[in-house]
C-alpha cells in the first residue's frame, strides 16, 4: 500500500511547477492567488484525517480487542497530520488574507471556524495524555474523537454560510460562483489530489512506526 502512495514523490514536485509556473494568476489578486493551490488542498485533507480519525474511532469502540490497538493508533496519528495540516491551513489562510485584505486575521467566519476547530483537536491531545493508553482512557479518547468528528462539518461548511464572510471574495464573480479558468481548476484538481495522497502515505508510515513500537513493547515485556 505504501508503495502506492509513493507517487507523491512525482506529485508534489508536479504540483509546485503546475501552481507556479503553469496555472495563471488570478484577475485582480495576480500571483498572490496561487496560494490556494496549497491552502485549499491543506483545509481539504485536514477535515479528511480528522473524519478518518473519527471513524477508526468508531472502529474501536464497537470492534474486538484484537484490532483496537491497531484502530486506536490510527485515529491518533491521523490526528497528528490533520493538526499539521490545519495549522498549514490557517498559516497559509493568514497570508492570504494579509494579500487580500490588508491584515493577517480579520475574525472572517472561517478564521473564527479554524480556531474552534484547533482547540477542539487539541483538547483530544490534552485529554489522551491526562488519561494515557489503558483500555479505559482509550475509549474516552475515542468517544471524544467521535463527536469531535461531528463538528467539523458545522465549523468548516455551515458556520461559513450562515454568517456574512470576505472569504473568498475577491475571485467570485457577480454570479456568486469562485471563477477559475480551466488551467486554474486542473492545477486545484491536482493538487488536492496530491495532498490526499501525501496525507495516505504520511499516515501509512506513521501506522507502521506504531505497529513497530508496539511489538517493540510486546517483546520487551516477554523477555
Amino acid at each position: 500500500m505504501i508503495n502506492i502512495f509513493r507517487i507523491v514523490y512525482i506529485l508534489m514536485p508536479l504540483t509546485v511547477v503546475l501552481a507556479f509556473q503553469w496555472a495563471p494568476g488570478a484577475e485582480i489578486l495576480g500571483d498572490t492567488s496561487r496560494i490556494i493551490y496549497f491552502h485549499v488542498p491543506a483545509a481539504w485533507a485536514s477535515v479528511l484525517s480528522f473524519l478518518v480519525a473519527g471513524t477508526a474511532s468508531i472502529g474501536y469502540l464497537f470492534d474486538d480487542k484484537k484490532k483496537r490497538a491497531r484502530l486506536a493508533d490510527v485515529s491518533h496519528n491521523s490526528c497528528i497530520i490533520g493538526m499539521v495540516l490545519i495549522v498549514l491551513t490557517t498559516v497559509t489562510g493568514s497570508i492570504w488574507a494579509k494579500m487580500s485584505w490588508g491584515s493577517f486575521w480579520n475574525w472572517d467566519p472561517r478564521e473564527t471556524s479554524i480556531v474552534f476547530l484547533l482547540l477542539v483537536y487539541s483538547a483530544y491531545f490534552s485529554l489522551r495524555s491526562a488519561l494515557g493508553r489503558k483500555e479505559r482512557g482509550s475509549r474516552i479518547s475515542s468517544a471524544y474523537l467521535v463527536l469531535a468528528m461531528f463538528t467539523v462539518p458545522f465549523f468548516v461548511f455551515m458556520v461559513p454560510r450562515i454568517y456574512p464572510s470576505l472569504h473568498p471574495a475577491p475571485l467570485i464573480n457577480p454570479e456568486k460562483k469562485l471563477f477559475l479558468d480551466d488551467k486554474m481548476r486542473i492545477t486545484l484538481a491536482f493538487s488536492l489530489v496530491s495532498f490526499t495522497l501525501l496525507y495516505f502515505y504520511i499516515l501509512s508510515l506513521m501506522n507502521r512506526i506504531s505497529a513497530i513500537e508496539a511489538r517493540m513493547v510486546i517483546n520487551r515485556n516477554e523477555k
